[in-house]
């Protein structure tokens, strides 16, 4: 007769130094409302504290720092595509597509509402953040979708949820390449899976929202709100970083080994085109607002880098890793766990959640090469709700102001039901993740898909 392998028992001491580091960081981020960043430095220095890692300072400090740049590589990113989405903005750009895109399809709803999303979606989809969505082509169409006759609660809620499915789309991810690189997976293959996740899904839901309201837009009411359209004073040139953009991102795909620029040297070449091609204004400034506005974000990610780092020095990584992988599969045990727990953490820090509890959910579903893709790319659109989730709730929180609602709990309220579907949709994705991953194959290579 065999013998069954006995499960590994339970390391106390490294399911309370974990503990212990969520929750100083939780009181110095809600208690204390310390930035995210700096608790998460907090919340590593008291799991060295507690896992006996002290001393010596000097090793302690060597990890600390090791910590702060692991996310060298999205930092770039994220900083290079602010300064991006800043020239595109003082140069005319955003607002003359937005004011296209209205005068154009007013006639259409459907297609109106489809644009407006993607317009909003966009800054979500070339930074990974939902709040530079929210704050830029979130506060453009914001009075265009109310004098469309949405309600503002309404309103809010369809620029949150637009922002918040811009930053799981392509090409820009964050919270799947902090997965990426917790388990060592290169960022590629995500974008076609991701596409597929969030666009039908935001369209969807503004759709549902705000349809019905927008049947019969009466253009000369909403003329005075759209801004200004750079075009007649510049041309097609005004285009100009678009084109530039989508043809670098495209040639990487395309040609990946003859073309391998980066996505931050990507994005630093595009905004460069459009210094020159719009509207002017003041370069050096535009890019220290720009690095003024990203460096929040920089700095949860460099936080992010040292709590990961002190959870694997003391062993909490790995017992985390070790219980989650004894939880059974499925929509009556992992599958709960994930639809819960990765929102409500994400309340804190979005990144935190891909960092803390990502890397682990990862690592208990099926690890083959395509559907760990399928895998990565539903638990970052997941954890992309905690952007909703009260108390900080910043998806939500930013909305309201934009749309002038003052208790963002009505915006938050239009959020619920598209939030739960976004959370269905990625637990979906990840049951289905083998056959969906062979059509991603044979989408990639043509190769005969095996049933």
């Amino acid at each position: 007769m065999g013998t069954e392998t006995p499960l590994p028992g339970i390391g106390w001491h490294e399911l309370i130094t974990f503990a212990a580091m969520v929750g100083v960081f939780a009181f110095a981020a809600f208690r204390l409302r310390w930035p995210i960043g700096p608790a998460m430095g907090l919340g590593a220095v008291t799991g060295a504290i507690v896992g006996g890692y002290l001393f010596p300072l000097n090793h302690l400090i060597r990890f600390l720092i090791e910590g702060m740049f692991a996310y060298f590589d999205p930092i770039l990113i994220i900083a290079s595509a602010t300064i991006f989405m800043f020239v595109v903005e003082k140069n005319g750009l955003l607002g003359t597509v937005a004011r296209w895109v209205v005068l154009t399809f007013h006639h259409r709803p459907v297609i109106l509402l489809s644009a407006i999303t993607l317009i909003i979606m966009f800054p979500g989809m070339v930074t990974g953040s939902s709040t530079a969505a929210v704050l830029t082509t979130g506060a453009l169409m914001a009075p265009v979708l109310i004098h469309m006759g949405v309600p503002r609660d309404k309103a809010g809620g369809i620029i949150a949820m637009a922002a918040l499915l811009g930053m799981t789309a392509p090409p820009v991810n964050i919270p799947a390449l902090i997965i990426g690189a917790g388990v060592d997976l290169p960022y590629i293959g995500l974008d076609l899976p991701l596409l597929v996740m969030t666009l039908p899904l935001a369209i969807g839901i503004t759709l549902a929202l705000g349809h019905k309201h927008c049947l019969h837009v009466q253009i000369a009411a909403v003329r005075d709100d759209l801004p200004a359209s750079a075009y007649p004073a510049h041309g097609l040139k005004l285009y100009l970083p678009l084109l530039v953009l989508v043809s670098l991102l495209l040639a990487e795909r395309t040609f990946p080994r003859h073309v391998q620029l980066g996505l931050p040297l990507t994005f630093i070449l595009s905004a460069l085109s459009g210094c020159f091609t719009g509207n002017r204004f003041p370069i050096f400034a535009t890019a220290q607002q720009a690095m003024k506005t990203a460096m929040p974000l920089l700095g949860i990610l460099m936080g992010v880098g040292m709590f990961i780092q002190i959870m694997t020095l003391t062993g909490a990584r790995g017992e985390v890793v070790i219980q989650t992988l004894q939880v059974p599969r499925g929509w009556l045990g992992l599958y709960p766990i994930i639809g819960t727990t990765m929102p409500l953490f994400g309340a804190v820090s979005s990144f935190g959640a891909a960092s803390v509890l990502g890397v682990p959910f990862i690592l208990a579903l099926p690890t083959g090469a395509v559907e760990i893709v399928i895998s990565a790319a539903a638990l970052s659109m997941i954890i992309a709700v905690g952007d909703l989730m009260p108390p900080t709730a910043l998806a939500g929180l930013f909305a309201a102001q934009v749309v002038g609602e003052k208790r963002y709990i009505r915006v938050l309220r239009w959020c619920i039901l598209p939030g739960l579907a976004i959370v269905f949709v990625g637990l979906l994705f990840i049951q289905f993740a083998e056959p969906l991953g062979r059509w991603l194959v044979f989408f990639h290579t043509g190769a005969e898909v095996p049933y």
